[in-house]
């Protein structure tokens, strides 16, 4: 999968906003595929208008705090690059790094804010609260 540092770069590379939609819709393909056993209410990402399921997974025992990685999936080709741009940025990281990182700003650099609907912008902000509330949860135990 493609690490947040090239997709940031790569962004830089787009002028049209058509050629952006499609390398978002690009990251989602390579998306790795969520398991449909893990398509369940638990996952699903409320807010959303389309269907959207995040599942983390936690290494409490991190060198610098709990770890969490992340996979996920939705129906939409869209959501589903935007899913895939919040896991590269996220996943793998430390709960304080997660609540330190502000995903929003970083969508709003790459001009993909701008460009959503408000449909999607609502379901970005709710996939970025799961994120965020999965972290605190982290935090928590530590």
């Amino acid at each position: 999968m493609t690490g947040i540092d090239d997709i940031t770069e790569n962004f830089t590379l787009l002028d049209e906003w058509d050629d952006r939609y499609r390398y978002v819709i690009e990251l989602g393909r390579e998306l790795p595929a969520m398991a449909e056993a893990d398509h369940t209410e638990a996952n699903k990402v409320q807010g959303c208008a389309s269907q959207v399921w995040l599942k983390s997974h936690l290494d409490p025992n991190g060198p610098g705090g709990p770890v969490l990685t992340f996979e996920g999936d939705s129906d939409a080709h869209i959501v589903r690059g935007l899913v895939a741009i919040l896991i590269a940025l996220y996943s793998g990281k430390t709960a304080r790094e997660i609540l330190a990182t502000d995903a929003l700003a970083l969508f709003d650099r790459l001009g993909l804010r701008e460009n959503l609907t408000p449909q999607r912008s609502n379901g970005l902000r709710s996939m970025v609260e799961r994120i965020r509330t999965e972290a605190s949860a982290a935090q928590a135990t530590v």
